[in-house]
């Protein structure tokens, strides 16, 4: 706004050059005044003069002036004169003196018109030295517009910047203020000096990154009005701000899709001029701000990009959102807490897994690959060792279906299902080997094995086998293992174990046998022909004689055998050692020298007397209470009986003569 006249300002010069005295030494005021119609001027004026000249000032001012070479002075308007007395200072009273004789020459200037445009000149007068100050005053019709600077240094975001608005134009009787659009805390300067007349507000602020191409505005208010304003736009440097990551594809993503990734911003001072992504390497860039991910994986991480230009700016990290099926899935068991699982305990599976998307699922249970149940839990109340097996647990979900690794139920239970297997067969040959094996079920396996014979006795044999090498016969019966672990224990039925007789030893039993039954038969014959001598010679011998009261008599004695206890048998073959036998048959007949009948007489012939002792007391034969074969009972069991005779000797007295011999006898089979 400054309007400069060389030419002017070196005429005056030279004049002041002409005018100038030793007495001056400086005048300081403003070389341009601004201001426009109908405001005031405020000349701010100091002068300063050597001790010698020190008078009385006078001051005149002139308007739009010319010096006149022919007087030596300057002509022109003026506007202010105080060199007459008795007479007003100012032409139209709108010039004010406001200094003093001593050093202030400030002047004042009311109303100014548009018509006052133009160079002044203060002419100062102390005695004779006398001197010309020129001032420019630029008018304008209306109101001029505040400067505003901006700072030399670019403006960053969120660093502290100061504008300032200057308007060079101050005067007390027309006071004027500054006001900032933004609403930030504003100082305001009111500048009087002899230099410049300016009014001057600076406004400090941290700019956003959202200021940036903000219009800022500095109003030149008087009172309320508003007489002009000046309006700059904010250039803040700031980093791409509002980055997002944008997934283009519209569709749900699924494990193994191919995913397009755009990198977007809002504002950005310079522009963006590359783009980076996070995780490095999740796919390829196909155009800048662009990414293709080929094969997302279920677990992909969050991406993210950055747009760049001096400064890096990210943006949020945003979810792929892949649906994929239930992944790592196993079998925890709940119940019990302990590692064993033992037959007859509550027993509680469940299925975990450690993510799905979507969260919606479905639990299935298969035992050895079929299908059991459906649901999380699988529970067993209680357990038993059937339900031991390999177990798997499926979790389905709209995308897919996931097993679990297979996981064995281990269940331990005491013994059971104990039987004995006998090798090579139940009936085996005498001289044989055989070998009995005790089977079992249990978990863990039987520890221990006890034997028990047919009758019951501990063998003594701690082994799953029992080896019987040679067999004899003696070894025919029922046998019975016991098994045992740290759980339990058990007993199985008894297995029959049949040894039969070899070739050789039924030939030889079969021989004995033919030979007892002859000797049986002779036995037989002899007995009847006594029996039959015996009654003949009692016929004729009576009863009625002498006697020393005894008597002759035959006792049989029958006993029935006890049929055998029913059950199964095994088949034997014949047991000649089993047959009929007869235990001993003793006869004997005392010598006597008893004269007979007829000869009693004869006396030289008599011996002792007879001794009653000497008599035959009985004869046994006695059958065996034991069957024909082994192991066979008849089906219609013979009578046992003891057959027995008792001979006694008569009192003396004459008998008939006898030969000696057995009367009687009686054999039985």
């Amino acid at each position: 706004m400054n309007v400069h006249c060389p030419w002017l300002l070196l005429i005056l010069g030279h004049v002041a050059l002409f005018d100038s005295s030793q007495t001056w030494v400086v005048v300081e005021h403003p070389q341009t005044l601004f201001a426009w119609e109908g405001a005031c001027i405020w000349i701010p004026c100091t002068y300063k003069m050597s001790a010698s000249g020190a008078r009385q000032l006078k001051i005149l001012l002139y308007q739009k002036y010319e010096f006149d070479n022919k007087t030596k002075d300057f002509t022109g308007t003026v506007l202010y004169n105080n060199t007459k007395i008795a007479s007003s200072p100012s032409k139209d009273e709108r010039v004010t003196f406001l200094g003093n004789t001593n050093s202030n020459c400030t002047l004042e200037i009311l109303e100014i018109r548009e018509s006052d445009r133009g160079p002044l000149g203060l002419r100062m007068i102390s005695g004779n030295d006398k001197w010309m100050e020129h001032i420019y005053l630029n008018i304008s019709k209306t109101p001029f517009s505040p400067y505003i600077k901006l700072p030399s240094e670019e403006i960053q975001a969120f660093q502290s910047v100061t504008l300032t608005c200057t308007l060079n134009y101050a005067c007390p009787r027309y006071p004027i203020r500054l006001e900032w659009s933004l609403k930030e805390p504003e100082i305001t300067i009111v500048s009087y000096s002899v230099k410049n007349v300016y009014t001057e507000s600076k406004l400090t602020f941290q700019p956003k990154w959202t200021d940036h191409g903000r219009n800022v505005t500095c109003r030149v208010l008087h009172h309320t009005d508003v007489l002009s304003e000046n309006t700059v736009r904010l250039d803040v440097k700031h980093a791409p701000k509002a980055v997002t990551t944008v997934i283009q594809t519209s569709t749900q993503i699924r494990e193994g899709d191919s995913v397009t990734v755009a990198c977007h911003y809002n504002s950005s001072n310079p522009k963006v001029t590359s783009y980076r992504w996070n995780p490095p390497g999740s796919g390829d860039e196909i155009t800048p701000g662009m990414l293709r991910i080929q094969k997302v994986e279920w677990n992909s991480k969050p991406i993210s990009c950055a747009a760049c230009n001096e400064w890096c700016s990210w943006a949020s990290p945003v979810s792929l959102n892949v649906h994929y099926a239930p992944r790592d899935v196993w079998v925890q068991k709940v119940r019990p807490q302990s590692s064993e699982i033992r037959a007859g305990e509550p027993v509680l599976l469940r299925c975990e897994f450690l993510s799905s998307h979507p969260a919606e699922v479905r639990f299935f249970w298969k035992k050895n690959g079929n299908l059991v149940q459906e649901g999380r839990n699988l529970s067993f109340s209680p357990i038993s060792p059937e339900d031991s097996g390999n177990y798997n647990c499926l979790v389905n979900n709209s995308i897919g279906e996931t097993p679990s690794q297979t996981w064995y139920l281990h269940v331990l239970y005491a013994p059971r299902r104990l039987r004995v297997s006998i090798s090579p067969g139940d009936s085996i040959m005498e001289g044989k080997q055989a070998t009995l094996s005790c089977e079992s079920d249990a978990n863990p396996p039987v520890s221990q094995y006890v034997w028990f014979d047919p009758s019951n006795r501990d063998l003594h044999v701690s082994g799953q086998k029992l080896r019987l090498e040679p067999l004899k016969v003696q070894h025919t019966g029922s046998y019975r293992c016991q098994g045992s672990n740290m759980l339990g224990k058990d007993v199985s039925p008894p297995s029959t174990l049949t040894v039969y007789y070899s070739p050789e030893t039924i030939g030889k039993r079969v021989a004995l046998g033919l030979g007892f039954c002859l000797a049986v038969c002779i036995l037989t014959i002899w007995g009847m022909k006594l029996q039959k001598k015996w009654k003949h010679n009692q016929s004729q011998q009576g009863l009625q004689e002498n006697s020393s009261g005894q008597s002759f008599f035959v006792r049989n004695k029958k006993a029935r055998r006890t049929p055998l206890s029913e059950g199964p048998q095994s088949q034997g073959c014949h047991n000649p050692m089993m047959d009929d036998s007869v235990s001993y048959a003793i006869l004997r007949f005392p010598e006597t020298g008893a004269p007979r009948a007829g000869d009693a007489g004869t006396s030289d012939t008599q011996g002792s007397p007879p001794n009653n002792n000497d008599t035959v007391t009985y004869s046994v034969i006695q059958k065996r209470h034991v069957g024909d074969y082994e192991n066979v009972t008849p089906s219609c069991p013979e009578d046992d009986s003891i057959h027995y005779s008792e001979l006694v000797q008569f009192g003396a007295g004459k008998r008939p003569e006898a030969k000696e011999d057995v009367e009687y006898v009686t054999l039985k089979h």
